[in-house]
C-alpha cells in the first residue's frame, strides 16, 4: 500500500494519476470534501473516463496535524509520498506554516517510524537552497545561510527538512525532492495555475528576474523513479530550464492568447509597492500581496543546476515551452 499526503494538490493529485495508471494500491488523505474536485479535474486532463480511476483509491479524511486520524492511514503501508503543505509568503501566516509544514511533517515522519515505513518521498522546494556567488549553479551542496532575509515559506520548508533527516536517523529510506515552480495543468485558482488564469486576463510587467521552472509530469515520474530505486538519504533539486521571468510571462501569455506583458517593473517601484502593500495591510487586515522577500526573489538571478538528478536517473526534462503551451491549451478548453 502507498500512502500520499496532499493527495488533493497539484504534485499530489498528477502523481495520483500516475500511479493508479501504474495499477498501484494507494490510499490518499484529504482534508475537505470540496478539494476532492481538484483531483477530479486533473485526472480529466489526461483522460475523459477519470471517474473510475478517481473511485480506485482509497480516499482517507484526516489532517496532517490530527495524529488518531493520521496514524489509522498508516495501516499497512509500505511507501509514503509526503506533499502535503502550506504555501504562503505573507510574514503573518508564519505561525500556521511552522504548524503544517514543520509539526505536520514531524507527525509523519515519527509514523513512518513507528510503522516502520521502508520508504519516504518528501517533496520540497529549492526555497531550503542556499544562495550562489556571482550567479555560479546552485546545486544540492549550496548551503543555506540562516541569517539571510529568508521567506517565512522557505524558513518552515527548512524546518520540515530537517524533520525528514531525522526519519534516516531512525531507519527509514528517505528521497527529497527540491521542485522549482511547477507547472501543470488542472487547478486554475492557486498556484502556477493560476498563473495562467492571470495572463489569460492580461498581466502589463514582467520583472528583472529569472525562475525556475519544471512540468510536474516530470516530477512525478521522477518521485516515482526515486521511491522503486536503491537510492535513498538524497535531495534534489528538479528544475528543467531557469528563464527570465520576462521570457516566462510572455511564453505563458502567448499560450493562452493575451496580450504579452511588455514593460519591466523596476525594482524601485517595486521596494515601494511592498511597503505600501504592508501599510494598507496594517489598516485594512488586508491580505498581503508583494513582501520584502517576494520582491528580492522576483529581481533575483539563479542558475538552479539540475545535473545531480539528471546523472542519477539519467533522464532529459520536457522543455519549458512545450509544457507552457501544453498547459495553455488546456486551461483554455477547461475554463
Amino acid at each position: 500500500m502507498i500512502l500520499v499526503t496532499g493527495g488533493t494538490g497539484l504534485v499530489g493529485a498528477h502523481l495520483l494519476y500516475k500511479l493508479i495508471s501504474n495499477n498501484e494500491t494507494v490510499r490518499a488523505i484529504y482534508r475537505t470534501e470540496r478539494k476532492l474536485d481538484n483531483v477530479k479535474q486533473v485526472f480529466s486532463c489526461y483522460t475523459e473516463n477519470y471517474e473510475s480511476l478517481f473511485k480506485s483509491i482509497e480516499w482517507v479524511q484526516a489532517d496532517i496535524l490530527d495524529i488518531p486520524l493520521l496514524s489509522d492511514a498508516f495501516n499497512d503501508v509500505r511507501y509514503v509520498y509526503h506533499c502535503a503543505a502550506f504555501v504562503s509568503f505573507e510574514p503573518n501566516k508564519y505561525h500556521l506554516l511552522r504548524r503544517t509544514n514543520i509539526e505536520g511533517t514531524a507527525n509523519i515522519v515519527n509514523l513512518c517510524i513507528s510503522n516502520n515505513i521502508e520508504k519516504l518521498c518528501y517533496v520540497s522546494s529549492i526555497a531550503t537552497i542556499g544562495n550562489s556567488i556571482n550567479n555560479a549553479p546552485i546545486t544540492e551542496n549550496t548551503k543555506w545561510n540562516p541569517e539571510d532575509d529568508n521567506s517565512v515559506y522557505a524558513i518552515t520548508k527548512y524546518g520540515a527538512e530537517m524533520e525528514v533527516w531525522r526519519a534516516t536517523q531512525e531507519g527509514v529510506n528517505v528521497v527529497i525532492v527540491n521542485p522549482g515552480v511547477i507547472l501543470g495543468a488542472g487547478i486554475w485558482r492557486y498556484g502556477s495555475g493560476n498563473l495562467f488564469k492571470k495572463a489569460h486576463k492580461g498581466i502589463k510587467y514582467y520583472t528583472s528576474g529569472t525562475i525556475g521552472l519544471v512540468d510536474v509530469k516530470d516530477v512525478v515520474s521522477i518521485m516515482i523513479a526515486l521511491l522503486k530505486s536503491d537510492i535513498k538519504n538524497e535531495r534534489f533539486i528538479l528544475v528543467a530550464e531557469n528563464w527570465t521571468y520576462q521570457q516566462f510571462l510572455q511564453t505563458m501569455a502567448k499560450a493562452v492568447n493575451a496580450k504579452l506583458p511588455k514593460k519591466e517593473a523596476k525594482l524601485w517601484l517595486l521596494q515601494w509597492a511592498w511597503r505600501l502593500d504592508w501599510l494598507i495591510h496594517k489598516l485594512t487586515g488586508k491580505r498581503r500581496q508583494l513582501t520584502k522577500q517576494l520582491v528580492t526573489s522576483l529581481n533575483s538571478k539563479t542558475n538552479y543546476s539540475p545535473a545531480k538528478i539528471k546523472n542519477a536517473l539519467d533522464l532529459e526534462f520536457t522543455p519549458i515551452e512545450e509544457s507552457i503551451t501544453t498547459i495553455g491549451n488546456l486551461y483554455l478548453k477547461q475554463v
